[in-house]
């Protein structure tokens, strides 16, 4: 990841469907290429706000903060703790009710999936790689990378991640996926010539033919984006532990290193910018605090996006699965529980507030999960062979 000053990106001033690379079938809600109408951006201007620490304060951001997640290895342990005189297991036993896990339930979720065509979409942090104190170190193992290229061969697969796009990618290091970086602002897919002269987004084979398609609907956030990136790393270069990231259409500061004693300091250094860019909001996931635009895009609209330009759209006939473990990752469990369109999959080893169905408790059951998906589909495959 970047952690440190980048170039400058600036935005292009042409046209999205326009621009060189970007493939028709990317284009939002349409095959043919038509771009979004400017009453679907509907950005709203907020006040500035006009105190520091008040506002910090007043909004609740302090206390998020604190209670933000803790690293993996102590989230059990400060569970246990808490709900020790419950009953731990109770607890647990009763959250899984409401999301049962995906493993025990397998056979109920591929009995819903026959006959219909599934899609995939996977966070990246904490889903195939774990949670770890430096985000470049968090690394996804080998046999997670092969379990993610087996099910890329039979499903449409989507990573959708917080992250710089170009930086999953490198990490992932599978070009026959779609990347939805920025938390679903910036995607990219393959799009591979075949012999017929058409295009199919799911063939992997011929490298050597392969194209990529842009979709990038926030594009002229990018200099605002990029100005505040620039900023944020000034202002807190001098506190211990912070980590300033630019993800090109949203900025990051991870604080999961920073002593606690600080973290009033920083909240009050991000709000203090934003009040100079009121197109830019706050947002907070694990240890960080995330600048994005005011803009109506998020996880949950990049999966009925790509949905839509992969020709899934029809409800009856798709399933999709998006499995995830933080907050941004909601929004799509939302889109998917909504009218029953697929499942959501929370990664968690503890009960947490969730519009998820199922649950894994971690990346080992994630990676369980997806090889069980591969092998559904093989049997599936022979069987048929055998009968022809």
């Amino acid at each position: 990841m970047i952690s440190g000053q980048t170039s400058s990106v600036m935005s292009d001033p042409t046209p999205i469907k326009e621009r060189v690379g970007i493939h028709p079938s990317l284009m939002p809600y349409s095959q043919t290429g038509t771009s979004f109408s400017k009453g679907m951006y509907n950005i709203p201007i907020p006040k500035k706000k006009t105190s520091m620490l008040e506002d910090v304060l007043s909004n609740g951001w302090l206390d998020a903060m604190k209670s933000s997640s803790p690293p993996r290895k102590k989230l059990l342990k400060d569970f246990n703790v808490a709900v020790a005189s419950d009953d731990t297991d109770f607890v647990y036993s009763s959250w899984m009710k409401k999301h049962p896990s995906a493993l025990t339930s397998f056979e109920e979720i591929i009995d819903f999936a026959e006959g219909k065509k599934v899609a995939i979409f996977l966070d990246y942090d904490g889903t195939l790689s774990p949670i770890v104190d430096d985000p470049d170190r968090a690394l996804m193992s080998d046999d997670m990378r092969s379990a993610v290229r087996n099910v890329a061969k039979y499903f449409p697969t989507a990573i959708i991640s917080g992250r710089n796009r170009d930086k999953v990618c490198d990490l992932v290091g599978l070009s026959e996926l779609h990347y939805a970086g920025s938390h679903g602002m910036d995607i990219m897919s393959p799009v591979h010539k075949l012999s017929n002269g058409h295009s199919n987004t799911n063939d992997s084979t011929d490298k050597q033919d392969k194209e990529v398609s842009l979709f990038q609907p926030a594009t002229e956030f990018l200099p605002m984006i990029d100005e505040v990136f620039r900023t944020l790393v000034e202002k807190t270069k001098g506190i211990k532990g912070v980590n300033v990231e630019n993800h090109k259409f949203c900025a990051s500061v991870h604080y999961r290193n920073v002593d606690e004693k600080n973290w009033p300091t920083i909240a009050q250094l991000v709000h203090e910018v934003l009040k100079s860019f009121p197109r830019l909001r706050l947002t907070h996931g694990r240890k960080v605090l995330e600048v994005r635009p005011v803009f109506d895009w998020d996880k949950g609209k990049a999966v009925e996006f790509l949905l839509e330009s992969l020709g899934l759209s029809k409800c009856e006939e798709v399933l999709p699965i998006f499995i995830g473990d933080d907050k941004t990752d909601e929004d799509a469990f939302r889109v998917l529980r909504n009218g029953n369109r697929g499942y959501g999959i929370i990664v968690s080893p503890i009960p947490k507030e969730t519009k998820a169905f199922y649950s894994l408790r971690d990346t080992s059951e994630v990676k369980q999960f997806l090889e069980g998906l591969v092998q559904w589909k093989e049997q599936r495959y022979n069987s048929k062979r055998s009968t022809n």
